[in-house]
């Protein structure tokens, strides 16, 4: 690990290996992310309790530091956990690796750290078509999870060359409350593999695995937002202005 850096290179990880990895690792806690309001924590994942073998690293956001909102339930860790159960279902490969996990302060989530370019988010990347399709399934992936703050710097290219799409707990509100930079496409046909990706979850219904920690209405306004996107067919406008998040990156 570099001395200037405690952020660690490592090869790609398959999303089951990874999972193994988050749940069984012994976590090792390095330190604090800056500038975020919860209390978030970045964590090096190691296959021996001194923590020499380190095989990943992690972010870990424990409940008890979370700070209370107004307009939120308690939890919303567990609202990241169904972000990424979300993203795996519909086969979208958006957002990091995921699980609840009882860290060194308590329960909480644990998400895969992805090594990224980090001079680069969404409004640096947008004009390049290369990723045109991923920020297409991003936007609506986050119309259908209610996504509450998808800053432009909530967006990484990862060093494997995907994109991903972190700090998801504002999601999944039964009152639209969606703010997004992510509206490039406005009035634009949305793909039609997107399309039917999310009819097949409207078909089967959502895994439990997603919905387990959401009330019945929450549910309720996924299901309605999935089938406002099917019908319509293209992406939304902000008819508002508003619904943008500050500040954008």
């Amino acid at each position: 690990m570099s001395d200037q850096s405690p952020f660690r290179e490592r090869g790609p990880l398959a999303t089951d290996v990874a999972l193994d990895v988050l749940d069984t690792a012994y976590v090792t806690v390095l330190g604090r992310m800056p500038y975020s309001s919860n209390a978030t924590f970045l964590v090096d994942l190691s296959t021996d309790e001194e923590g020499d073998s380190v095989v990943a690293q992690g972010i870990y956001k424990p409940a008890r530091g979370e700070r209370p909102l107004w307009d939120f339930p308690n939890g919303l860790w567990k609202r990241e956990v169904a972000a990424f159960e979300l993203s795996d279902y519909l086969d979208w490969h958006l957002v990091p690796p995921t699980v609840e996990r009882d860290g060194p302060l308590g329960a909480g989530s644990l998400q895969l750290f992805v090594p990224h370019h980090m001079e680069q988010h969404y409004l640096t990347l947008r004009e390049d078509n290369r990723h045109r399709h991923a920020f297409e399934r991003l936007c609506v992936f986050d119309i259908v999870s209610n996504n509450t703050d998808r800053k432009s710097g909530h967006c990484l290219l990862g060093t494997d060359g995907n994109i991903w799409a972190i700090d998801n707990g504002l999601s999944f509100h039964a009152e639209f409350k969606l703010r997004t930079v992510l509206w490039d496409y406005a009035g634009e046909p949305i793909p039609r593999d997107i399309i039917a990706d999310v009819e097949q979850m409207l078909d089967e219904g959502p895994p439990e695995s997603v919905t387990g920690d959401l009330d019945a209405f929450e549910v309720d306004a996924m299901l309605t937002r999935a089938r406002a996107i099917v019908s319509s067919g293209c992406f939304p406008r902000d008819s508002s202005g508003r619904r943008w998040p500050w500040p954008l990156v």
